[in-house]
């Protein structure tokens, strides 16, 4: 959810109003942001004691590099982007669906039909990455935002391609424990196949509500994921075969991302919402309300002593912030807000990794 700006946030970069906080974590402040079009943007600024020092803004280039390869419908779209300005900043289509975690601590478990459909988009989402020469290595519920016309695969933060040096050290563990693949806890190279091990864990946290490996100390998640058999008890016939397959320990047994597609079988959405079901529905559009009614934008350190009015959206888009917009805009499907986005999707920051 959104946080009011703070008196010492910029008001603008590189041309979006700024409206909100909607996350910060040791790298960067994300930002909820409307574009001078009038659209919504999530805009990803470096914080100003990193800007200065290679490294950073070397690892914020690749980052912005790798999100402009990747061309699906199933991941983030980048809107916008300037690495070398004085605080380099990225902007992505926002659309406000919950995360994958989100849905499943607060609904439980996605059914199977569901889980399939959520294997393909994210599958086909993986290839786009792959096929850019990419690995995206941190794929987990919390990178997954759900929205009625399918689910959208974010934050490639610490993605990178296989070819390339990574700017970090030898023996460092790269990923989110109990969603990365035993070559990545053995702090080895990721490849495509680790992806594909990822999503395995993904779909099977999707499907049970748990991660194959446990939860707990990192160091156990580690050991479990190199040496023990996942915990797919409860997953429903059909998805056992092809998540077991993704969950292999040797990489050159692993399906491709393709083939995942290819073996979850069954439908992808259409545009509406008859993946989800209701309960998980009723949550992305309550989220969707709520941030319609934007807040209200307070005085920054760029503002203070102006008179510069706060940018107006193309249309009456205030009007859909009053109650009875907000009614009439979930009576009319939901959370139409995200179908109006398409393919778009807000870069989600991680409060461990901005």
């Amino acid at each position: 959810m959104t946080e009011k700006l703070r008196p010492s946030d910029p008001s603008r970069i590189g041309g979006h109003r700024l409206l909100a906080r909607l996350g910060a974590g040791g790298m960067g402040v994300v930002y909820l942001g409307r574009a001078p079009s009038g659209e919504l943007a999530a805009v990803k600024v470096i914080l100003p004691e990193y800007a200065d020092q290679p490294e950073f803004r070397a690892r914020f280039r690749r980052e912005v590099a790798a999100a402009r390869r990747v061309d699906s419908p199933c991941a983030v779209p980048v809107t916008g982007a300037d690495p070398d300005a004085p605080a380099p900043w990225l902007a992505t289509a926002f659309v406000p669906g919950p995360s994958l975690a989100e849905a499943v601590a607060a609904r439980g478990p996605l059914p199977p039909a569901a889980v399939r459909v959520l294997g393909r988009m994210l599958a086909r989402a993986l290839s786009a990455v792959h096929d850019a020469g990419l690995v995206h290595r941190d794929v987990k519920p919390g990178n997954v935002l759900l929205a009625l016309d399918g689910p959208r695969l974010i934050d490639f933060g610490i993605a990178r391609a296989a070819e390339e040096t990574a700017l970090t050290s030898d023996g460092m563990v790269v990923g989110t424990p109990g969603f990365l693949a035993p070559e990545q806890a053995r702090a080895r190279p990721a490849t495509p196949a680790s992806d594909v091990f990822a999503l395995g864990c993904l779909l099977s946290y999707a499907a049970t509500g748990r991660p194959p490996f446990g939860t707990g100390a990192v160091d156990a998640l580690l050991y479990r994921t190199v040496h023990d058999e996942p915990d797919l008890e409860g997953l429903p016939d059909g998805l056992r075969e092809p998540l077991e397959r993704c969950l292999a320990k040797d990489p050159a047994a692993r399906p491709t991302a393709r083939e995942v597609d290819e073996a979850l079988g069954g439908d992808t959405p259409s545009g509406a919402a008859d993946w989800l079901p209701d309960d998980v529905v009723r949550l992305v559009a309550d989220r969707s309300a709520a941030l319609l009614a934007l807040p209200d934008i307070e005085a920054t350190a760029l503002d203070a002593g102006t008179d510069e009015p706060p940018a107006e959206v193309p249309g009456d888009a205030a009007s859909s912030s009053r109650p009875g917009g907000r009614r009439r805009f979930l009576l009319l499907g939901g959370a139409a807000l995200l179908a109006a986005g398409g393919g778009a999707a807000f870069w989600a920051s991680r409060r461990d990794d901005a």
